[in-house]
């Protein structure tokens, strides 16, 4: 019972202050699985990759994931819950107010302060997927690279931006082939 209600508290806190989306999520998951041991940072790039590859929110499939490995479909639900709660007390209170604050200056001000706060927080993300997924820290120099992936992510860059017959295609074609890529290259 106390697992159960540990994994609502500490997937209430992340949804609570994780602003900007799901990737908004990862410096509290990355600090969630160093308190709590649940799962590794290893294991954290790999809920990243199911979780976009997946349909549904970033945040809310690993919430699950995590959940449901540490205390079965139970603990999926609650950390789901976990996750959501505060959200939809925040739109429920919004909804009740919105007359008030719709012309409000302050709360305007507020929303448009927490724009860089939400950037910093995704782009931080971004930073720690990368590291986790490029290199290995028990390693120096650069035999630290994963240079499987480091390629990956190069021949990525190039089809995304440089060449026109795939600069076009949907995000998805590249997740797909990513994953494939990872299972047949076993990484």
């Amino acid at each position: 019972m106390m697992l159960y209600l540990q994994l609502y508290f500490e997937f209430f806190k992340t949804g609570l202050f994780a602003v900007g989306g799901g990737m908004a999520t990862l410096p509290f998951l990355h600090d969630m699985a160093e308190r709590t041991g649940w799962f590794t940072a290893a294991q954290l790039t790999d809920m990243v990759a199911v979780s976009e590859s997946t349909p549904g929110p970033i945040g809310v499939n690993m919430a699950s994931y995590v959940g449901f490995t540490t205390a079965g479909i139970p603990g999926a639900i609650l950390a789901t819950l976990g996750l959501i709660t505060p959200s939809i007390i925040v739109i429920l209170i919004i909804a009740a107010f919105l007359r008030s604050f719709r012309e409000n200056r302050y709360v305007n001000g507020a929303f448009y302060g927490l724009r860089p706060a939400s950037t910093a927080m995704v782009a931080s993300a971004g930073i720690t997927v990368a590291a986790v997924s490029l290199f290995h820290p028990e390693m120096t120099g650069l035999a630290a690279v994963d240079w499987k992936a480091a390629a990956l992510a190069a021949v990525l860059l190039v089809l995304t931006r440089w060449v026109k017959p795939t600069k076009k295609l949907h995000p998805i074609v590249f997740i797909l082939a990513s994953a494939v890529i990872g299972v047949v290259f076993k990484f």
